[in-house]
């Protein structure tokens, strides 16, 4: 079981990022990515400090991934971030979606889907051509148990089976109280409208995705 979604002190979660690790591999997951928000302002700190505590985090425990989650960008800052990012050792890359909660600016979705991210984040209302966009570039559109984000759980979920894209399931915890249990996170799929085949499969195609990093 896997979450490759979370957030630690170093943006606006409340844990270090080994209390993070210590708490979900209690839970019992396998592998999780530290995705702390950046944008132009703290992207090299932020960059710097995961991947130099996941390089020294041990290897016989749960697998920490570097990650960021790129938040409420200009739309044309996507694309030379991730650039960036990828470049300074980067695994997981998100996009910060156009959830129905957050003022993010219209075309997000569309712009971060373009510019090489692996997972677009609680994408709200997302359309069908964005949808699409997201099938072509193999982008995850993720639904999450994350307050806030959640409401448009089954939309993301719906359209995504009826186009083909590819999903994912992620916490977006910020907190303690947001660490659940593997079994708690595919409920969230199951409320969203999926079987246990379906979210069985997601979880095979995110184990794929987990071990093309590994190379």
């Amino acid at each position: 079981m896997y979450n490759l979604h979370c957030h630690t002190l170093l943006s606006d979660g409340e844990l270090l990022p080994s209390e993070i690790a210590r708490r979900f591999e209690a839970k019992g997951y396998k592998a999780i990515a530290i995705t702390d928000h950046v944008d132009m302002a703290n992207i090299k700190r932020v960059i710097d400090e995961i991947v130099e505590f996941c390089q020294a985090w041990p290897k016989n425990r749960i697998k920490i991934l570097p990650g960021i989650e790129l938040t409420h960008l200009p739309p044309e800052q996507f694309k030379p971030l991730v650039k960036y990012a990828r470049a300074n050792g980067i695994k997981v890359i998100i996009g910060h979606g156009e959830t129905v909660t957050e003022p993010v600016v219209k075309g997000t979705n569309k712009k971060a889907i373009e510019s090489g991210i692996d997972i677009l984040a609680h994408p709200g209302m997302i359309s069908a051509e964005d949808v699409k966009l997201a099938k072509k570039c193999g982008v995850f559109l993720e639904f999450t148990s994350r307050h806030g984000h959640c409401p448009t759980n089954e939309h993301v979920a719906k359209m995504a089976l009826k186009i083909g894209a590819k999903l994912i399931i992620n916490t977006d915890s910020h907190a303690p109280e947001d660490i659940i249990t593997p079994d708690e996170l595919k409920q969230i799929g199951l409320d969203a409208g999926l079987n246990k085949q379906k979210i069985e499969a997601i979880y095979r195609e995110e184990t794929r995705f987990i071990h093309k990093l590994k190379k």
